[in-house]
């Protein structure tokens, strides 16, 4: 009796799951062929999650198919809204200490991908498509054309602000310390007091 109900269950659903009626008045969602976008866009989120906590074995360039998935990312909301997250939460912690203003507060920050932005040289290079080339980059360095990124722009003054002493930590070469400290400085991060290079 249970197969039976369930056998009459399931072919009174197959005229609702194939009409082109308003599906809002019923419980099946709509579409019910999971689209293959679909699954790209969840392979890709789930590589991306690897990849930013490290969780992934040594890689070169992003899965090809998910070159699309990546552009957007950083030129849409979600690269935008979690910089600013990230840099929220850092200048909650930040206030949440007292400076004793012995000169022992110290705030270190990477520079490239954290107060400089990166993201035109990696349009250009495809997103991350392209096995990253340290020579490219090198030159891309020697514009000194990487804009700030304003969160943490506004991270940077406040931590200023609350009296850190502010150390700026690059793997950019030590024959780029002048054009470092001139992009910086064009990009309006000023009053740090070390600047380590390899």
């Amino acid at each position: 009796m249970r197969i039976f109900v369930k056998l009459l269950l399931l072919f009174s659903l197959f005229p609702l799951a194939f009409s082109n009626e308003n599906s809002s008045s019923y419980l099946i969602p709509r579409p019910l062929i999971k689209n293959i976008d679909d699954n790209v866009n969840l392979h890709c989120t789930s590589w991306r999650f690897a990849a930013e906590t490290n969780n992934l074995a040594p890689w070169e360039t992003i899965p090809a198919e998910c070159a699309d998935y990546v552009k957007d990312y950083l030129m849409g909301e979600g690269y935008v809204v979690d910089v600013e997250r990230v840099s929220e939460e850092a200048k909650l912690y930040a206030s949440s200490f007292q400076s004793n203003a012995d000169g022992k507060d110290i705030w270190i920050f990477d520079i490239d991908e954290t107060l400089l932005s990166n993201l035109p040289y990696y349009m250009e290079h495809g997103c991350g498509l392209e096995v990253f080339d340290h020579s490219k980059f090198d030159k891309w360095v020697e514009k000194g054309i990487a804009p700030a990124i304003a969160p943490s722009l506004k991270l940077y003054q406040k931590v200023i602000d609350l009296g850190y002493r502010v150390i700026l930590l690059t793997g950019r070469r030590e024959n780029h310390r002048v054009i470092t400290v001139e992009n910086l400085r064009n990009a309006g991060f000023h009053n740090w007091d070390k600047l380590i290079l390899r």
